[in-house]
């Protein structure tokens, strides 16, 4: 028979109960699953991924070299990880309303997330989420445009100040909103 206490006197420590290969296996396969997990939050952001077009992407909507206008910069990305750019929300919603038109092998469904830029904070916003400023004296690179922002207070602030219409919500901006900023 083995004596813990012999052990104990030899090495100044008592004898650990050795853990069985099941368990260290489920451990192992545990930390390997929270990595992955882990890993793909950092790499998604959450919805919030920054992403930056090349010199050389196109609005889709009007051909305009988008990443000209970095403060304007609006994106689609897709499911199977392609990404639409636009200089503006304005040719974001005009894509949007009309996919079939500017990219037939997608579909709505395939939409994983749709960014704006902030107007004051000058980063990407859920476009989804944003309140959008229309009719003020601002303009954006093809004329006329939406304003977004991520605070309801801070859309009310700039429609004061810059003659704004009213404010806009994602489900408010429809194909004849975007003809009336024509």
């Amino acid at each position: 028979m083995f004596d813990d206490n012999a052990v104990k006197k030899e090495t100044g420590k008592a004898k650990q109960p050795r853990q069985s290969f099941a368990v260290r296996g489920t451990l192992a396969m545990v930390i390997i699953v929270l990595f992955f997990l882990i890993s793909s939050f950092a790499s998604a952001g959450g919805g919030k991924k920054v992403l930056k077009p090349s010199p050389r992407d196109k609005c889709t909507v009007c051909g305009m070299f988008v990443a000209k206008y970095p403060d304007w910069v609006a994106s689609i990305t897709f499911r199977d990880g392609s990404v639409a750019f636009f200089d503006g929300p304005k040719d974001l919603f005009k894509y949007y309303h009309d996919l079939r038109k500017y990219n037939p092998t997608k579909k709505i469904s395939d939409i994983l997330s749709l960014q704006v830029s902030d107007y004051y904070a000058l980063e990407p916003i859920d476009a989804i989420k944003a309140y959008y400023v229309i009719g003020s004296d601002v303009y954006g690179p093809m004329g006329r445009e939406l304003i977004p922002f991520s605070a309801e207070a801070d859309a009310a602030e700039f429609l004061k100040d810059h003659k704004g219409n009213r404010i806009v919500t994602f489900r408010d901006i429809t194909p004849e909103v975007l003809k009336a900023l024509q």
